[in-house]
């Protein structure tokens, strides 16, 4: 798995506030690559990429479905 969650404070409001978890990953992975490898790997649904390209990484913001919270994966994962 190339994705990185992201713990900032920044990133964990967005993950109570929105619903968003926020991954680093190299940045030549596509929106739909990077929809798929998540579906498959946390067993969510997501709604919704944005994307950034900041230096040599991409950061993505993935908004969740509403039956999937954000708090739930980011707990799973040792981030909260």
């Amino acid at each position: 798995m190339n994705l990185k969650l992201i713990s900032t404070e920044k990133a964990v409001m967005k993950i109570e506030a929105e619903n968003v978890l926020t991954f680093e990953m190299n940045k030549d992975k596509t929106k739909r690559e990077i929809k798929k490898e998540s579906e498959e790997i946390l067993g969510i649904k997501v709604d919704k990429i944005r994307t950034v390209i900041k230096g040599n990484k991409k950061i993505a913001y993935l908004k969740l479905n509403k039956n999937h919270l954000a708090i739930d994966v980011a707990t799973k994962l040792g981030v909260m």
